[in-house]
């Protein structure tokens, strides 16, 4: 059944423009409906103002509460976010691979799939084999949603078995990662894209939040991040810019982006410099593949700074990670790679995703 066939989703989605706020980060027209997935005006993605002070509040349910979520009125959660902060030396550690689904990405699909499910949506379809699929597939599951989770043919490893575990169907595609995409997108199921529905990006502010409440509500001067498709770099920014606007913090912190020499599209742009994609990803950061981001234009004004590590620095940084007792994936240990060349104090390394994912 197609899924707007469901008068009650009709009814809903033309309500949508009274229940949540979104624009288009390119030329500013409002989404006009969940089903317009780019703005139908130029094709740009949508994004979801803030025009609310930051709740300090540290309840039970910091930082997933009405107050800083107000679209949505009940979270379907799994116990996300509230990840450790540690210090090993100078460094601090944000272990973020500790969420429910082994990586980040819980942060934003527990924002997306909440607000779906509010929505009446109850069939969804997303691209990625990876992450993003496994975090998507874990709340639907919780929220008793249908996903429909599609992978190019050649796909492989343990993501895909986490992917199934959680009862959703694996449809693998021929062609690019492109073809993927579109098979998503045309399924005639709801494209809940981790990269295009606002939600998803807009959950992962929390990271921000917490990273600045771990720190007695100060900043650090520097943030690694692992960078693809630009929804953490995005949603961390957006945390930040959203503490600074609400005067809970007086600067933004330095945001450092790290990327592998084979997916280096961000970097490129930043330092301007020649970068040609290769035909295919063989790096051992597999989490990092988006080698046309469709959110680079926005993803350059978030940093601070760009570096380019190559797999024998990432497998170095990833044992040495594992020594101090943080088993993470590799494409989590770019960072902590990127540190040893841009070494720096106060600076907080978010660890992404979960070693056991890759063993």
């Amino acid at each position: 059944m197609h899924y707007r066939t469901n008068k009650l989703v009709i009814y809903l989605d033309l309500l949508f423009s009274s229940m949540v706020k979104e624009v288009c980060m390119r030329c500013g027209k409002g989404r006009e409906s969940i089903y317009e997935i780019k703005c139908s005006k130029c094709g740009g993605p949508f994004e979801i103002p803030i025009d609310f002070e930051f709740d300090k509040y540290n309840g039970k349910d910091f930082p997933y509460n009405e107050k800083n979520f107000p679209y949505i009125k009940h979270f379907i959660s799994l116990g996300e976010g509230r990840t450790p902060m540690i210090k090993r030396g100078k460094i601090l550690f944000k272990l973020d691979f500790l969420n429910p689904s082994g990586s980040y990405k819980d942060r934003g699909a527990v924002t997306l799939v909440s607000y779906l499910m509010e929505k009446g949506i109850r069939r969804i379809s997303e691209d990625s084999s990876g992450n993003a699929g496994s975090a998507i597939a874990a709340y639907s599951a919780a929220a008793g949603i249908e996903a429909y989770i599609f992978v190019p043919e050649t796909a492989k490893g343990g993501k895909l078995k986490q992917i199934e575990s959680y009862g959703a169907h694996l449809i693998r595609v021929k062609g690019s990662r492109e073809d993927v995409a579109k098979a998503a997108e045309n399924s005639g199921y709801y494209y809940a894209s981790h990269v295009l529905q606002p939600q998803f990006r807009d959950g992962i502010r929390t990271l921000a939040y917490e990273i600045v409440r771990d720190l007695d509500w100060k900043i650090p001067n520097y943030v690694f991040l692992p960078v693809s498709a630009g929804t953490l770099l995005l949603g961390v920014y957006k945390g930040f810019k959203h503490l600074l606007d609400s005067g809970v913090i007086s600067e933004m912190p330095k945001i450092v982006a790290v990327q592998t020499e084979q997916v280096m599209p961000l970097c490129a742009k930043f330092k301007n410099i020649s970068y040609m994609p290769p035909d295919k990803v063989t790096s051992i950061a597999d989490a990092l593949v988006s080698t046309r981001p469709f959110l680079l234009d926005y993803m350059q004004k978030a940093i601070s700074e760009c570096v380019v590590v190559n797999d024998n620095e990432i497998l170095e940084a990833w044992k040495e990670l594992a020594k101090m007792g943080l088993l993470v994936e590799y494409s989590s240990a770019t960072v902590f790679a990127a540190y040893k060349k841009f070494s720096v104090d106060n600076g907080v390394l978010v660890l992404t995703g979960s070693g056991l994912k890759v063993l």
